[in-house]
């Protein structure tokens, strides 16, 4: 398995293609990328990470750089760290939805902001290079460790001008939480406690072990379904490892749908706004969307996939909400990162204001089903098949080639993209049902193993 480097950092899996070296090669270039100023540094909590940490720190204290650590905690606390204490940069390791044996580098740019293309490029050319300049004994950086930042980023979050403590606090929610032993054991359970609710922890224990396999999809959740049921639960709240991604599940023990948190988030967002706002999502986010900002006469712009992509776009129009239908809510209030603490937050004031149930919410809000599947790289040459479909399908629907191919057709819509992570070639459809949604990705899974 080769090193996947990609406008989401590195990751790979630790000992084969993520090795002391490799993290020394890209880090050292970081901080040069930096120009030796102060980093924000902070982990998921899976097992590799503290001695990966360990090397990530004495490597930027050996460039010259001051280290601020912060501990296991959520990506989005290290990119609002980076902002709070006017860092020149910040790591956060973790590989994400990745497996246990897999660790990774997000690096990110001194707003808080993922590195972009341009910016990647750069950084990559630094990395490249044979050589790298390290410090004299008395040049070196010096560590400290920095506290009370995950604290600061659930004040954030609730002290937002439409989160009323108070309110959420009279529902009285029962919560089933599963944090797959990362770096939400250390946020959302005390947020929840704080917001009224009786939390019903599973794998919460930050070990790094995990439970099951992290990426929070329906596959990989039975037995918080299960349990949500059997404790007879209003909601549950499932997170990944560095907390960027939310997944619900109604009070009947059934998936929400990973594409309506970030829905839902918009919809209360516009819901709280003037009209004529913009939103800013990805190529493969629901139409959903588009149907929910009609509502508010909010406008919808899409990106390519990959968080700073829609951050970027964000900024750029002053959208007032947006993210990635994966279970990523981009709130700029708070900053422009995909954050299941705001998600949480947002979700849980929805449900107060409405009164009924998250089923009972969700069966508001435009219904269309997305499903996911893959196609393993190997030999295929995806560039190829890619380019050979946009021209098969041209007549068909519209094509759009920013990110890969996606296809809209007048009902459905079908995106195939390499992955930025794992090396395949996702299939994402969308339709008004499962199962055309499902024959959609059938189909496509032929056409793209079919010569």
């Amino acid at each position: 398995m080769s090193l996947m480097v990609s406008i989401s950092g590195i990751r790979g899996i630790v000992g084969e293609s993520l090795t002391p070296d490799v993290v020394v090669k890209y880090v050292s270039a970081y901080a040069e990328y930096c120009n030796r100023g102060p980093i924000v540094i902070g982990r998921d909590g899976r097992i590799t990470g503290k001695s990966i940490g360990h090397i990530v720190s004495s490597t930027l204290l050996q460039m010259g750089c001051d280290v601020l650590a912060i501990g296991v905690c959520p990506t989005p606390t290290v990119q609002l760290a980076v902002e709070r204490l006017h860092a020149a940069g910040g790591i956060s390791i973790t590989a994400s939805h990745n497996p246990m044996q897999w660790n990774g580098l997000k690096f990110l740019a001194s707003t808080g902001l993922f590195l972009d293309a341009d910016e990647n490029r750069s950084f990559w050319q630094i990395a490249d290079r044979p050589t790298r300049r390290y410090q004299p004994w008395n040049k070196q950086g010096t560590w400290k460790s920095i506290e009370h930042e995950i604290q600061k980023h659930v004040d954030d979050v609730l002290h937002l001008p439409y989160i009323s403590v108070e309110a959420i606090r009279k529902r009285k929610f029962k919560v089933v939480l599963d944090c797959v032993n990362a770096a939400g054991g250390a946020i959302v359970p005390s947020m929840l406690r704080v917001l009224g609710c009786d939390v019903i922890e599973m794998n919460c224990d930050q070990s790094g072990i995990f439970a099951h396999t992290p990426e929070p999809i329906p596959e990989n959740l039975t037995t918080v379904f299960e349990r949500v049921k059997k404790e007879h639960a209003d909601l549950g709240i499932v997170v990944d490892p560095d907390v960027d991604r939310l997944v619900l599940v109604t009070e009947h023990g059934e998936p929400f749908g990973e594409e309506y948190t970030v829905t839902s988030a918009t919809h209360f967002v516009l819901s709280k706004s003037p009209r004529g706002e913009k939103v800013a999502v990805n190529f493969s986010t629901t139409r959903a969307i588009d149907d929910v900002a009609k509502v508010f006469g909010a406008t919808v712009e899409r990106t390519p996939v990959g968080e700073i992509n829609v951050a970027k776009r964000m900024k750029e129009i002053g959208a007032v909400v947006g993210g990635e239908g994966s279970g990523g809510v981009i709130l700029p209030r708070v900053h422009l990162g995909r954050d299941a603490v705001v998600g949480i937050a947002l979700i849980l004031q929805q449900l107060a204001e409405f009164g009924g149930s998250i089923s009972e919410f969700k069966r508001t809000l435009p219904q269309y089903s997305i499903v996911k599947g893959k196609v393993e790289l190997g030999a295929l040459n995806a560039d190829s098949i890619l380019n050979r479909l946009a021209k098969h399908y041209a007549s068909a629907g519209r094509i759009t080639a920013g990110d890969g191919l996606k296809i809209d057709f007048l009902t459905s819509w079908v995106h195939l993209r390499k992955s930025n992570t794992e090396p395949i070639i996702r299939i994402i459809a969308e339709a008004p049902t499962s199962n055309e949604a499902n024959d959609l990705v059938k189909k496509f899974i032929g056409e793209l193993t079919t010569p």
